[in-house]
């Protein structure tokens, strides 16, 4: 949510817009509403892409590195294919949460340190603000389908392999 500093202005009762149709201006605020949710609603589909071994199982994973990627992750796709997921990766190791604001497929979320090894995983439900949380410090974070760690039985301790790990 966005603090306002000014003080939204009526359309209908500015000075300048007076004389204006308010059917007009209506239509107007719509249009661009509209566009603008449209726009601001798209998943992201065409980040660069990295394969990674979970044992016996591959994963073809998006790379999110900037800010803007993260803040966006998988919010606003309605589905993703089991073998696919995304790879938040981070300058440096923290204690990073994750929230499902605007997520519309619940997940699974495994929080891995420098080595590749798990620290940790969480089942996150679709649309919920609650967090969830690295339990120490890590760089990455993998994002799949819900159960998908459970159901493969990748858990704290578990390490995965992928260039990004080789060379640490």
């Amino acid at each position: 949510m966005t603090a306002l500093s000014k003080p939204r202005l009526n359309a209908f009762t500015s000075g300048t817009l007076a004389g204006a149709s308010k059917g007009c201006w209506l239509t107007l605020l719509m249009v661009l509403g509209l566009s603008a949710s449209a726009w601001g609603q798209s998943p992201q589909m065409d980040l660069p892409r990295v394969r990674i071994q979970a044992g016996l199982y591959q994963i073809d994973a998006q790379v999110a590195q900037s800010e803007a990627q993260h803040e966006i992750g998988l919010m606003h796709r309605r589905s993703m294919p089991e073998h696919e997921g995304m790879l938040f990766v981070f300058e440096r190791a923290n204690r990073y949460c994750f929230w499902m604001k605007n997520t519309l497929m619940p997940l699974s979320i495994a929080f891995i340190d420098d080595q590749g090894r798990v620290v940790n995983t969480a089942e996150m439900q679709a649309g919920s603000e609650q967090t969830h949380c690295a339990q120490a410090p890590v760089r990455y974070a993998l994002e799949m389908n819900k159960g998908w760690f459970a159901k493969r039985r990748v858990q704290s301790g578990s390490v995965l392999r992928g260039p990004m790990w080789s060379s640490r």
